[in-house]
């Protein structure tokens, strides 16, 4: 072997090898980028959406990606989170530290209630079962007359938070960043640990055979509904997080469209993968970032681009180089 083979022999054993310690410190690898990120993007609103909306497809992954069942209706976990924290701060002046926790709890609730229903079917039936049942929450969260209706709520100003006699000012983007950055490295670390319990073990069992895991004596029943309900508290605290950042709520924010956003987003990065729901998150909203400074057609773009990257990167884009490179 010539020292040119070997040298490219070399040079391609190491790209494995550093994405296989990325995987082994996936949380740490991950808080590193997402720290780093408002320096990598056009602007730090931007930087703010991704993590936002990183995290609600990170939620959508536990019960798409991990346990392989298809739901249009997390759209209504990411609006109840978003009001129920909404409405407690600007209706109520509840503080912050209790009105995050509490649209949590309330997402998880109301995951709880829309599980119980929806587990009992299978494939496209239990897709449209959770389409229907968040369509809906969100004709009655838009009956209620604390949500503004079609004109959304407003108010939702966090201006400063104060941390052990600190102030800090939450209206500059950075600040707002990093605020918001402390929830989503939470949020990782808690996800990491669900997935590497015997919990998250029997979660991609029951993906890749539920009758096997069954028959293993798991209550599959049990396991999808804990999951579901799992899944809509962290897309509860990604909805709180998206109110305070836009300090306001629309009635948009519950709608099915919502619900395919989160869909593209994981397919794009790779779903039940850990890092690709970040990676689409990223890719979607800097592409659509990018095609809206130059035509309000940009839609159209952005699905053509999509197409290209279902085409091309099966596994979405995440997935597809973890699969090239050979890493589990």
């Amino acid at each position: 072997m010539n020292t040119q083979t070997r040298t490219m022999t070399i040079d391609q054993s190491k790209a494995p090898s550093i994405l296989e310690t990325i995987r082994r410190h996936r949380v740490l690898a991950t808080i590193v980028f997402l720290a780093a990120l408002p320096w990598l993007t056009p602007n730090y609103s931007v930087a703010s959406h991704i993590l936002i909306f990183g995290l609600y497809a990170l939620g959508y992954n536990l019960i798409f990606g991990y346990m392989g069942m298809l739901s249009f209706g997390h759209s209504a976990f990411l609006g109840v989170g978003a009001y129920a924290a909404g409405i407690l701060i600007a209706q109520h002046s509840v503080t912050w530290w209790l009105a995050i926790p509490a649209a949590i709890i309330i997402s998880a609730l109301a995951a709880l209630a829309i599980g119980a229903l929806a587990i009992r079917t299978r494939g496209i039936y239990f897709a449209m079962v959770t389409l229907a049942l968040s369509q809906c929450v969100y004709f009655i969260i838009y009956q209620m007359p604390a949500s503004g209706g079609e004109n959304g709520l407003r108010g939702v100003n966090v201006s400063e938070i104060n941390l052990f006699g600190l102030n800090i000012d939450v209206l500059n983007p950075i600040n707002k960043y990093y605020f918001f950055f402390c929830f989503v490295a939470l949020a990782l670390w808690i996800i990491s640990r669900i997935l590497a319990s015997p919990f998250g073990h029997a979660i991609r069992a029951i993906r890749e055979n539920e009758t096997r895991t069954r028959a293993c004596g798991f209550n599959v029943e049990n396991t999808k509904l804990i999951t579901f309900v799992l899944s809509g508290a962290f897309c509860g605290l990604a909805g709180a997080l998206y109110g305070i950042n836009l300090s306001s709520v629309a009635i948009e924010t519950l709608h099915y469209e919502t619900s395919g956003l989160v869909v593209m987003i994981c397919l794009l990065g790779g779903m039940g993968t850990f890092f690709g729901p970040i990676v689409g998150a990223l890719l979607f909203l800097l592409i659509q970032d990018v095609f809206s400074l130059w035509t309000e057609h940009w839609q159209l773009y952005v699905g053509a681009i999509f197409i290209f990257f279902v085409l091309f990167f099966p596994k979405g884009v995440w997935g597809t180089i973890l699969e090239k490179l050979h890493v589990n």
